[in-house]
């Protein structure tokens, strides 16, 4: 994989005045309760101070942001406006009149920037779903049609599809689409120079979500909200909107509605943000962080598969009492070493039988990631197994040992082994959060392929190894 700049000076954590002692305990907290850690970065005082990646990811590989590319869109938005192309009060009738369908509402019609950016036009809830169901080749128009709860402006409801019309109004009043608007006003600019996006079927950014980024870059991304939109001697994002955008905006209550304590979800919104028990932070799901924390000159980027309250819950209990406790060399020392050695463990057990099995997936399990009647073969290769699932994927699996292939343009890593009859293997598509367990049983010749956590744009791994991912907009 080719190396990529550096984008933030590295310091030892005590050159900060930050504990090393605390990081670690940040770590045994993130790996006891926060379900699959995959990267963290801590930036204090502008300076990297801690940075690992659980193997098999690294710091080379972009990671899918879920909703976190929200507060990048944001920020295209602000740009978008500094350059006297789009107001806050612009509604979307007027920059996108074509996609108005003929019986709009006079609520939908007065919809503005600014209703967007909070999340406050007056759904009733994430209306994503419907909007696609509605206008299944527009959701924009679909949007505008569906029934409001609420007057605009006075209640926030976390909606997807806020974010999808900001990126197309932005798209309108630049030329340009999304991602290349972003490339050349931001990404490139900050030293960014890969950023993938993942599409809906017309091609366009999704940008409420799908953008894969490394870890630095999302770090980087927080350093440069801290310090107003400045990075070196260029203002890149004005800072009065870097401030409107991170500021609170709106009250809002915790957007689960499973009961759950959400503590660092209901302190407000402000522009595609959400405002924390300290600072606040861009989020997206299964624990993709971006945390900022001006009181502390902190920032914190993490990835993962788990649940954000919990990592920001660690982030408060273990790490903000470090910042002006510098510990000793030995325990920068310590620190360093853990992090370089930082990995999620590959299947348990022996190396054989040697040689093919073969079997029928079984997709009675919610969620299976290959269709029922799939022909799996495992076959013996070079002290691993090629895996065939189907006609057309073959995947490369270590034993004890991760090995990378990528069957249909995104690279999958995986191990695997034999625990008695049954052959199990990991399978991680690297530049997302998820993973597929396949077992065989040998006996039965029945197999299993189970997402650990089903992806938001569907069970189906043939869509999430193709590179663009390309999909219909109805992300949950």
């Amino acid at each position: 994989m080719p190396s990529q700049r550096t984008l933030l000076p590295r310091s030892a954590p005590a050159d900060t005045g930050m504990s090393s002692r605390a990081v670690a305990a940040l770590l045994d907290r993130l790996e006891e309760r926060s379900g699959e850690c995959h990267s963290i970065m801590v930036v204090h005082r502008g300076q990297v101070v801690a940075e690992g990646w659980w193997a098999p990811y690294s710091a080379q590989r972009p990671h899918l942001l879920y909703s976190l590319t929200k507060s990048f869109t944001s920020v295209a938005v602000g740009l978008a406006i500094a350059d006297g192309l789009l107001a806050l009060d612009d509604r979307v009738v007027d920059v996108l009149p074509e996609h108005v369908p003929a019986d709009v509402s006079e609520q939908g019609g007065r919809i503005t920037v600014h209703h967007l950016l909070s999340m406050t036009a007056g759904h009733p809830g994430d209306s994503l779903a419907a909007a696609w169901h509605l206008e299944p080749d527009d959701l924009v128009k679909g949007f505008l049609r569906l029934p409001f709860a609420a007057a605009e402006g006075t209640r926030h409801t976390y909606d997807n599809a806020t974010t999808f019309l900001l990126a197309r109004m932005v798209e309108r009043v630049t030329g340009r689409g999304l991602p290349e608007f972003l490339d050349q006003r931001l990404f490139e600019p900050m030293g960014v120079d890969h950023a993938e996006w993942d599409r809906v079927g017309s091609g366009a950014a999704f940008g409420f979500h799908g953008l894969h980024l490394r870890t630095e870059a999302v770090a980087a991304f927080g350093e440069l909200l801290l310090r107003g939109g400045r990075r070196g001697d260029r203002q890149l994002v004005p800072r009065a909107w870097v401030e409107l955008a991170t500021g609170w905006q709106v009250d809002c209550a915790p957007y689960k509605d499973d009961g759950s304590h959400d503590a660092d979800f209901s302190c407000g919104y402000g522009y595609q943000f959400w405002m924390s028990r300290h600072g606040y932070h861009g989020h997206g799901a299964f624990g993709q962080q971006c945390v900022v924390v001006p009181s502390h000159d902190l920032v914190v980027a993490v990835t993962g598969q788990g649940e954000a309250q919990e990592v920001l819950d660690a982030l408060w209990d273990c790490l903000l009492p470090g910042v002006g406790h510098p510990g000793s060399p030995e325990d920068d020392a310590a620190l360093a070493e853990r992090l370089r050695r930082l990995s999620l463990s590959p299947v348990a057990g022996a190396p054989g039988p040697q040689r093919p099995v073969e079997a029928r997936l079984d997709a009675s399990a919610e969620g299976s990631a290959l269709p029922g009647g799939t022909r799996v073969v495992v076959e013996p290769r070079d002290g691993g197994w090629l895996i065939r699932l189907g006609a057309h994927l073959a995947v490369d699996a270590g034993h004890g040992a991760w090995r990378e292939s990528s069957p249909l343009g995104r690279p999958v890593v995986s191990a695997g082994a034999w625990q008695g009859r049954r052959f199990v293997a990991d399978l991680y598509v690297i530049t997302t959060p998820h993973r597929v367990r396949l077992t065989v049983d040998a006996d039965t010749g029945t197999a299993r392929a189970t997402w650990s956590t089903v992806p938001l744009t569907g069970p189906d791994l043939d869509l999430h190894l193709r590179s663009p991912l390309m999909t219909r907009p109805d992300v949950g």
